[in-house]
């Protein structure tokens, strides 16, 4: 029996609420989630009226087996390289749909993560910045060392998932290749008041 793998065409989908003011806040939402529930999210960020919103859903939609709901995610360890290298290009493509800004930054939560930090890598953007909450960055990342920009990147005190080891880990590799911020709040593995405060500070500094 032969493998073979097929390049096919496939839509994906993109929530954007443009602004006026050259800022670009681009959201990669979690496991599960969909692009509608990255924007409520990004909205609750401080100031996020001065920032056109851009949230990206995953390609690989599924249905929640209790509520039969439409999710998404980015990926599953099956053709993991020919998948992270279809969501860059997805990402590329998105980005050149949009509005030029001034400045740039990439958001993920969870799941998110890995693609905000793929996308400041690999993306060609020229981010001013990426922000990461919940989630390690992806090992591809790390292993290629690539200039990064300004980077935020976040935990709760209670997040199983985002262990303090995978934080410190990444902490020291973004120390090494970047201008870092870090933000531990008390709590799990969500956007907590804590976080949107400081999520907010950072993205201020970068608008200015």
């Amino acid at each position: 029996m032969e493998l073979r793998q097929i390049e096919a065409p496939v839509h994906g989908r993109v929530l954007f609420e443009e602004r006026e003011h050259g800022l670009l806040l681009v959201g990669f939402h979690g496991y599960a989630e969909t692009a509608g529930i990255h924007m409520e999210a990004l909205r609750r960020l401080p100031d996020s009226k001065r920032w056109s919103l851009a949230a990206i859903q995953a390609l690989h939609p599924f249905y929640l087996a209790k509520t039969g709901a439409v999710v998404a995610g980015w990926m599953t360890s099956e053709d993991r390289e020919l998948a992270i290298g279809d969501n860059i290009e997805y990402v590329r493509r998105v980005l050149a749909t949009l509005p030029n800004q001034r400045r740039i930054v990439f958001l993920g939560f969870s799941q998110g993560v890995a693609m905000a930090f793929r996308a400041a890598a690999f993306a060609g953007a020229s981010p001013a910045g990426v922000i990461g909450l919940g989630a390690d960055m992806p090992t591809d990342v790390i292993e290629a060392r690539p200039r990064l920009p300004p980077a935020l990147i976040a935990r709760g005190t209670r997040d199983e998932w985002y262990t303090a080891e995978k934080f410190e880990r990444d902490l020291a590799f973004l120390r090494g290749v970047t201008e870092v911020d870090t933000c531990v709040f008390e709590g799990g593995h969500e956007w907590s008041d804590r976080f949107l405060e400081v999520a907010g500070e950072f993205l201020s500094r970068v608008a200015r």
